[in-house]
Order: C-alpha cells, then structure tokens, then sequence
C-alpha cells in the first residue's frame, strides 16, 4: 500500500489517494479464490475443485476482483489513516480511481474527520437570564394541581354536568354503517377533557345512568384517518354511570395529609414557594447556559461534516424510539399513523441536531484552551456517583459507559462552568434598554 495524497477538502474532509499494490491484490485473490470457490461449479470438476485460473478464464479475470478488494481494504485503510494522522469520525466514501496496466488498484477514500475549530471571545459574554419571580398566584396554581392530584371520584345519581366522568358504551357509524376503531365499551370519559372529537363531550352533559344518545359530530379535516376526515359521524352512546370528582378543601389539614413537615396551610404555601422558586431557578440557570453557548456559536468558525450531524439525528431518533417505546408504540407505526416518511422525519431534526453538534464542537474547544483534565480521581468518584444514582454496581457502570465518553462529558461539564463563572447575567429588559440607546 502506498499512500499516494492527501487533500484536505471543504466540510472538513481528506481525500486519501491510496494504491494498493498489484503483489496485494493478486494475496486478496487467492484468498478470495480459497473462500469462495468452493460455491463455484465447473464441468469436469467437482464442486469446489476447479482451479482458479480456470475459473477466471470462464467467468473472466474479474470474477475474484469484488471480494479481493473487500480482503484487503479494511487493512489498507487503517494504514492510510495512520499514516496520514488523521481520526475518522465515520465511515469514508470510497471510489476506485484508476486500475493500472500493472494490476494495482488505486482507490480515493474521502474521509469525514472533525473540524477545526476558532473561537471568539468566550469570556466576558453577556447573556440574558430570566428574572425568577414567583407570585401568590403561582403558589394558588400549585396547591390546586395538588388537591387534584388527591381528588377522588364518587358516583353520582344526578345527570352528568362539565367536569364529571361518564363511563360509556359506544359505537360509531358512517351513514348507518359500523366503521372500523369505533367502538368501545365501558370506556371512561371526563366531559370538557377534549379528548374526544370536538362537539362529542358537550352532547352527554345532562344525561344520566342508563341514558341512550346519539352523538353526532364531523371529524376535522385533518384528522389522522384519512377515510373519516371532514365525515360527519354518528355515535350510539349508553351512559352507564356518572362520577363526580370531589377535591379535597385546601386547609390545615390538607397541608398536613400532603406534606411532611408543614402543620399549617401557611407552612405547605412557604415550601410550595420555595419549590416553585428552586425549580424557576433551575429552569433560569439552563437556559442561562444555553444563551452563553448560544452566543460562543455565534463566533465560531467550523466547517462541519454532514456525517457529524447525521450521527446526531441518528441518536435523537434512537432517544425518540425509546420514549415510543416506553409508550408501547413503535417508530414504524408512528410515521404510518402520522402520514411522514423517514425522510421528511429525519429532517424535522436536523436544526436540532446542528444546533447540538455545534453546542459540544464550541464547549470541547473551550476545554482545550482552558486546558481542563480529568484526573483518574475524579472518574473514579464520577462512576460512584451514577452507581449510586441508578442503584447499580460501579463495574456495570463502567461497562455501560466507556471511560473516555464518562471523561469527555466531564471536560464538557467543566467547559460550561468556565463560561458561566465568566459570563454576566443580563435581564432582557436591560438588554432592549440598551439596544434602544444603540
């Protein structure tokens, strides 16, 4: 192997000009010729027996060529890059480029690698964060979300009013005919939910146990099935029962059934503030973070390869696949029931995961210039601390998560505290009072 030139081109890719020697290629084809001539058949022989000249005198000299080339290219190219100091961070394009008269091949590996990186002015940056305030009304909000939460459910002999829970028996029907998904039985319903169609809730207020009604309503034209969009429908309903939902009064002894330490409805009000801010506070300092990484992209110079941010949609996808399947759904069966191919789904990421790969290319750079290590110490007492946090033995957590990824988020933790001890707080007001006197 000969490593003929190296190119460095746009997207930060390097062009690889390598000839495999024709003594290499003739080694690939005798292996290939011992691997696979045996599936071969030839008159006069038995299977597998032919000689290999024979072979290629049938079928043609090139009849070895594809697997040779397979043979030894995984070689060839480990030592093209090593020779060429480089670190791919995804497979090259490859193409042949010329065979000699002589026999050897010379290929063209175009290869992905991560780009350079030039900052700006990371220090100092002035960034918005929010003002955390949290009102009476916040706390009202909160406690009322609780007493829900704590809410039971009481069967009524009354009609149904908004907020009460049907449970019903129903069947739906186009022009007098049962369509397919239109039923359901004993199913329960809260009135003014809106998780049915528009129109359907509001026509069973006022009916009571034992009811029957026909509900009708029109699908919305954008609705997921096509063969019901924009259809009127008619529903035969039977009411079974009406529950009502009865919440808790929001008291001292409320507070007390709900909380550990408070005593009082004051007390539950002082802890729900001071969750409510800690969490404000929380949200506020993220995307503190987020605005001063924002802005160190913004004077950023990085020619990124496509292959950088389609590895990214890749893991979003994949995170996206595992929150559909915590929901028993599947990929598949969410781009049929939403009408979108995998194309169209793949790019509805693709702003995110620039945004992402630019986020980390920025922070890894900040790293670099602050010099930030990670000592084996801190590792160490990194892997405890996720053992602990998933209630898992250490030596599973090091097999789950490989050291130098365990490592490279740590500089990346650090990156970000370096920026934000650096960076000062603006509140947005402050930021369009000073644009006005620009």
């Amino acid at each position: 192997m000969e490593l003929k030139n190296i190119e460095k081109q746009e997207k930060s890719i390097v062009a690889l000009t390598v000839e495999i020697s024709a003594e290499e290629i003739e080694a690939a084809k005798e292996k290939a010729y011992k691997k696979n001539g045996k599936k071969i058949t030839v008159p006069g022989f038995r299977k597998g027996k032919a000689p290999r000249k024979l072979i290629e005198s049938l079928y043609g000299d090139g009849v070895f060529f594809e697997d040779a080339l397979n043979i030894c290219y995984p070689e060839v190219y480990e030592k093209a890059i090593a020779e060429a100091k480089i670190e791919p961070i995804a497979q090259a394009d490859v193409e042949i480029q010329d065979m000699t008269d002589a026999g050897s091949v010379v290929l063209l590996c175009k290869v992905p690698v991560e780009p350079e990186v030039t900052l700006g002015e990371y220090k100092g940056i002035e960034a918005e964060r929010a003002e955390v305030k949290v009102m009476a009304a916040d706390v009202k909000a909160e406690l009322e979300r609780m007493a829900q939460r704590f809410a039971r459910t009481e069967t009524v002999e009354r009609a149904a009013k908004k907020n009460d829970t049907v449970h019903i028996d129903f069947e739906g029907f186009l022009d007098g005919v049962a369509f397919e998904g239109g039923k359901g039985e004993n199913h329960p319903l809260k009135l003014g939910s809106g998780t049915f169609i528009p129109g359907f809730e509001d026509q069973l207020i006022g009916c009571k146990a034992g009811d029957e009604k026909d509900v009708v309503v029109t699908f919305p034209e954008d609705y997921t099935a096509e063969d019901l969009a924009g259809k009127e429908a008619v529903f035969k309903c039977k009411v079974l029962s009406v529950q009502e939902t009865i919440t808790p009064a929001i008291d001292d002894e409320f507070a007390k059934d709900v909380s550990e330490t408070a005593e009082t409805l004051a007390d539950l009000k002082k802890e729900v503030k001071e969750r409510l801010t800690n969490a404000k506070n929380a949200e506020a300092d993220r995307e503190f973070e987020q605005n001063i990484i924002d802005k160190v992209v913004e004077g950023m110079q990085a020619d990124i390869p496509d292959a950088m941010i389609e590895q990214q949609i890749d893991t979003i996808i994949r995170d996206f696949e595992y929150r559909l399947q915590m929901q028993r759904m599947n990929l598949e069966g969410y781009l049929k029931a939403t009408g979108t191919d995998m194309a169209t789904f793949r790019g509805m990421f693709r702003e995110q995961a620039e945004k992402q790969v630019k986020g980390r290319l920025a922070l890894k750079k900040v790293a670099e210039l602050e010099n930030i290590e990670i000592t084996d110490e801190m590792l160490e007492d990194e892997f405890k601390k996720l053992a602990e946090r998933y209630g898992m033995e250490i030596d599973q957590v090091k097999k789950a998560m490989p050291a130098e990824a365990l490592m490279a988020d740590l500089k990346i933790d650090r990156a970000i505290e370096v920026l934000r001890t650096n960076a000062k707080a603006v509140k947005k007001a402050e930021k369009e009072e000073a644009s006005d006197k620009e």
